[in-house]
């Protein structure tokens, strides 16, 4: 009977989650001949340099609402496959990277990955670039994967016109060291700092030091952190993706801190994986696709 029961129960629930799971992870929308779906690099202009940009413009004449994806520290994974999907459901995606990382030009900061961050937004907003890349302008959303995660609540708190911020494991590197700082002193904290930070990451990114890295973040933890955004986003949605890599803590304190300010637009959904989501790849895609449906922004 026990065997029976659970057969049963397993056929019953196969429809269910044939249906549940999103038709973009695993198929391609109907071509449209006139406007079809393109792939457009680029660099856009970010305080006297050029980042480096890749656009995956959706198929149809839109405008599109479009997503900007913000990577981490340096960006090793860049959440191309998650991008691919969001395109296929209909949103285009704006891949920016920062001053210093991937060849951009300037030197790699966090303070100039903050403006960059903007200034990805600012280029999605002129006439001229919103309509050659079929996106709405007053239809965007902020994505970042961990360091691009703070990129995309910061950034997302202080512009109101973003639409919706989501993060994949965001790290408080911030918080970080401000407690480090706290507890250690500034100087002590710097010396543990920089073997963390030495770890082969600069390698990706130009005109910057583990040493000058860490005392950035020491100097600026006050200003950066997590909490500093929440007045900025208590009326928009956020949604919080986590993993088992020991950011998830601060993600939970955020969602805490913006409810408590009111925010009835915050949702949460944790992976048991990796950093890197290295083998929840398509219910990560799938998590993002219900964040931006949730959104009704199509």
């Amino acid at each position: 009977m026990k065997k029976f029961l659970m057969t049963t129960l397993m056929l019953c629930c196969l429809p269910f989650f044939a249906w549940a799971q999103s038709s973009a992870i695993n198929t391609d929308p109907p071509a449209d001949k006139t406007k079809p779906a393109i792939m457009d690099a680029f660099a856009l202009p970010s305080h006297g340099s050029q980042i480096n940009v890749i656009a995956y413009v959706a198929s149809g004449a839109g405008p599109h609402p479009v997503v900007v994806l913000l990577h981490g520290f340096p960006g090793n994974e860049r959440n191309l496959d998650v991008a691919q999907a969001i395109r296929r459901a209909g949103y285009t995606v704006l891949v920016s990277s920062y001053r210093g990382a991937w060849g951009s030009q300037g030197a790699f900061s966090f303070a100039h990955s903050l403006e960059d961050s903007q200034a990805a937004v600012d280029y999605l907003r002129v006439p001229a670039n919103a309509r050659r890349l079929r996106v709405d302008p007053d239809k965007i959303v902020l994505m970042g994967h961990s360091m691009g995660g703070w990129m995309a609540l910061a950034t997302g708190a202080a512009d109101a016109k973003v639409r919706a911020v989501i993060t994949i494991s965001a790290a408080e590197m911030p918080g970080l060291a401000a407690a480090s700082a706290g507890e250690y002193g500034a100087a002590k904290a710097l010396k543990l700092c920089v073997p963390v930070m030495n770890d082969g990451s600069f390698a990706a990114l130009a005109g910057d030091t583990p040493e000058a890295a860490c005392k950035e973040l020491i100097e600026n933890a006050a200003h950066w952190i997590f909490s500093n955004d929440v007045k900025g986003l208590a009326t928009r949605p956020v949604f919080l993706i986590t993993s088992d890599d020991g950011f998830a803590p601060a993600a939970t304190a955020l969602a805490q801190a913006l409810r408590a300010a009111g925010n009835q637009q915050v949702h949460e959904a944790h992976l048991a994986t990796d950093h890197s989501y290295s083998d929840k790849r398509i219910a990560l895609t799938q998590i993002v696709l219900d964040d931006l449906d949730a959104l009704k922004l199509q």
